[in-house]
């Protein structure tokens, strides 16, 4: 049985969906808070529980007492730990809750995979990680030690706590830096979600450092494909591990990092347009100068990926776009 946290948010919903297609039994976690709309929550879920193999518990990461239970009473053979407090411009409002779901959360999850012989943890992390590197394509080589949100230090912080369970523990974890994930069933909070209902209602859309982002947006079916991938490949220590020179991406312990993006940055106007031609509308932009926390760039280096697991993310902006205007119109009801 493979546990799933978060399995009522995007990237939890079409993991869960993924595994349970190819017959695995799935546990899934959620606490359906209200960070966004949580019928939208409830609409994911309640397809997931059509299928037999397929069993919920409403808990939260954070609660420690519950979470010790959820292990003890399910004994799940692999964890794919999604949940958190997501949002980098959310973290400058409400820092707490961070510190709570990334931090305490995720020491729930650690110990739970302890003390119950799990055979793998993947995690997500994030892009966020990079925060002040400017040199691209990003590499999980690369130092990660100057984040500019709280969201991405806890990120940071989870790489860091899963290292010293391997090491202290002898447990294989992963953990998946994911960039700029969209597609059918996504977050109200992201910003396609958010220009497709503007647009749609004839309203600016807010377009942060007067459009000059740029984006390695990646589709969800690529990061489902590469989470459960790397699902399937338990890391192993490295033996040739440098510690003159250490590489933050592997280790001596059963620990590995990876990169999950389309490896092809697009400029946010890009975006737009190309949203604009599968809406068939033109947007009004809103232009608004940088947001503190974020960055003007990301994309992807994303060789380990593919030498390691054999797959690289490749669905085109246009193609991906394409498909969620379609399941958004037809989940709102839109014309």
């Amino acid at each position: 049985m493979i546990l799933v946290t978060g399995a009522a948010g995007f990237i939890g919903y079409h993991v869960s969906r993924s595994l349970l297609d190819r017959g695995e039994d799935v546990l899934g976690i959620d606490n359906l808070n209200d960070y966004y709309d949580p019928a939208l929550k409830e609409a994911r879920l309640d397809r997931l529980r059509q299928y037999p193999n397929f069993r919920f518990r409403q808990d939260d990461i954070a609660d420690r007492t519950a979470m010790a239970a959820a292990f003890a009473d399910e004994k799940p053979r692999r964890v794919i730990h999604l949940a958190a407090q997501a949002g980098v411009r959310y973290s400058l409002t409400n820092p707490h809750s961070y510190v709570t779901s990334n931090i305490e959360g995720f020491l729930n999850i650690l110990e739970g995979c302890r003390h119950n012989a799990v055979e793998h943890l993947v995690y997500s992390s994030s892009s966020s990680v990079y925060g002040a590197n400017v040199t691209q394509p990003f590499s999980e080589h690369d130092s990660v030690d100057h984040p500019v949100s709280l969201y991405a230090a806890t990120k940071k912080a989870n790489e860091l706590m899963a290292h010293s369970y391997s090491h202290l523990y002898a447990m294989p974890t992963t953990g998946l830096r994911f960039f700029t994930v969209y597609g059918p069933w996504g977050r109200p909070d992201m910003a396609l979600f958010k220009f497709t209902r503007g647009i749609l209602a004839g309203e600016p859309i807010p377009v942060f450092n007067n459009g000059e982002m740029i984006r390695d947006f990646t589709y969800i079916d690529d990061i489902v494909e590469g989470v459960i991938r790397v699902l399937d490949h338990v890391p192993i220590p490295n033996p040739s591990w440098p510690r003159e020179h250490p590489d933050p991406a592997t280790s001596y312990a059963p620990y590995r990092v990876f990169n999950i993006g389309n490896n092809r940055p697009v400029p946010l106007l890009d975006c737009i347009a190309a949203l604009e031609r599968a809406l068939g509308k033109t947007a009004t932009l809103n232009l608004l100068p940088m947001q503190p926390g974020d960055v003007p760039s990301t994309m992807a280096d994303v060789s380990d990926l593919e030498n390691a697991v054999g797959f690289r993310p490749n669905t085109a902006i246009e193609t991906g776009i394409a498909r969620f205007v379609e399941w958004y119109r037809e989940f709102y009801g839109t014309s």
